[in-house]
């Protein structure tokens, strides 16, 4: 199945938790702490592949998951780091997160590889927490989650030359005879109906050739399958318009081309302006040279125009030499610019009720969820951490002159600008049960 736009949810890996223990052997009775540290969880990237052309194997799969760290044990044992998860995809992929114009990656290299989720950090083992006075700490911190993101992928096919023509022009037929493609061919309009590629060779130079579904008038509005694919040949660096010189079908070949341009320029303006040849096709019909000498009385000016025949092979080998020629000269297309993720205050307060907000934001959710509840030093240690960040400072700019402060499952009082236990959130469901 040709696809290309996805929808995925990748899930990081999260950090295991770290150890909390002590050392206890026959004839030492304060062997302190000795608990390791939480391994890091597996981080997800996108690595580009030759051999792909489409999105398709993204239909029936919609979620990855990277691996789990592992946790900490006694003696300094450290948790193994979790597996990271690599997912291929077609060369030409364009990553946003869903929802957003944010552009995470442009994969256009075969095998650049691209981290779009990091696994969460391993928490620390008490062993890091020992000072002068305490030394038998039971805090340890628990790993960090690893991160979930919805993306969004749009595959434009990497090609460095673009068949572009009404159906029935004659490109599947073109494509099969400059290249070892077998696109399926009928005398019938949209016998195509996805992209196909080929790899054209010249001496020792090759390239590669995508053959668009045709295009028909509307096409930039979403008539026919145009619409669909024209996205296809924004990467292509020459184009080739086919049209039927033959005429036999009512057609009037300078029209068609006209068509063509117009689709093109209301679709993208930039195709307009990128260079393109014009292969009038079917020159083994007599009725193909007239129409061929208007057309390049009329368009000469603008564009090389070369006369052939893709059923006989006639005029195929010039018009691939011209195109490998050119190519030679020709700048690589541009990728896609990637903008930096939208950046996220620290935290943020909430009002919750008359006398309580809440403290929310990634890094006080993360030191929330490095925080085992039910320890004492944990949670000291996480009040600690609160003031650093200056949390009770803007809570008290925030004019909403509370009580208490909720962090997590935490609530804490603040009084005179410091931060002191008060309670758990569910204290007030368990009493009233």
């Amino acid at each position: 199945m040709f696809a290309d736009h996805a929808e995925i949810i990748v899930h990081a890996g999260n950090g295991g938790d770290g150890s909390a223990h002590f050392r206890r052997e026959k004839f030492v009775p304060f062997g302190g702490p000795d608990g390791g540290d939480g391994g890091r969880g597996g981080s997800i990237y996108l690595v580009g592949e030759t051999n792909l052309n489409t999105l398709g194997r993204f239909v029936h799969q919609h979620e990855f998951r990277a691996g789990h760290g592992g946790h900490g044990g006694g003696n300094r044992r450290h948790g193994a780091k979790g597996h990271d998860l690599i997912i291929r995809v077609p060369a030409g992929t364009i990553v946003r997160l869903t929802g957003s114009d944010t552009v995470l990656a442009d994969i256009m290299e075969p095998g650049r590889r691209v981290l779009v989720a990091r696994g969460g950090r391993g928490g620390l083992g008490n062993v890091h927490f020992a000072t002068a006075t305490n030394q038998a700490p039971r805090v340890a911190d628990r790993g960090e989650p690893g991160e979930t993101l919805a993306l969004h992928l749009e595959l434009k096919l990497i090609a460095e030359v673009g068949l572009v023509g009404l159906p029935n022009a004659g490109k599947s037929t073109f494509l099969a005879a400059v290249s070892r493609a077998q696109p399926k061919i009928g005398a019938y309009p949209f016998t195509t109906l996805e992209p196909n590629l080929g790899v054209a060779t010249v001496g020792d130079r090759s390239f590669v050739v995508a053959d668009i579904p045709g295009l028909i008038e509307g096409a930039h509005r979403g008539v026919g399958l145009g619409h669909d694919f024209l996205r296809h040949v924004q990467r292509t660096r020459l184009l080739l318009h086919l049209v039927d010189g033959s005429g036999l079908e009512g057609h009037d070949p300078a029209h068609d081309i006209e068509v063509i341009v117009e689709e093109l320029q209301q679709f993208d303006p930039e195709l307009v302006t990128r260079p393109r040849l014009l292969v009038v096709n079917k020159s083994d019909l007599p009725e193909t040279h007239a129409y061929f000498q208007e057309i390049r009385r009329r368009y000469a000016h603008e564009h090389e125009v070369f006369l052939v025949s893709a059923a006989t092979h006639d005029g195929l080998s010039q018009l691939l030499q011209r195109v490998a020629a050119l190519l030679d000269e020709l700048p690589s297309p541009p990728a896609v610019e990637v903008t930096a993720r939208p950046e996220m205050p620290e935290f943020w307060i909430v009002s919750v009720a008359e006398r309580l907000v809440r403290v929310e934001g990634p890094i006080v959710d993360r030191v929330t969820s490095q925080t085992d509840f039910r320890e004492r030093d944990a949670i000291e240690r996480l009040r600690r951490r609160l003031i650093q960040l200056r949390v009770p400072q803007a809570v008290a700019r925030s004019h909403l002159v509370p009580l208490e402060v909720q962090v997590g499952p935490a609530i804490w009082r603040l009084e005179e600008g410091k931060l002191s236990w008060s309670r758990w959130e569910d204290e007030d469901a368990e009493s009233a049960e």
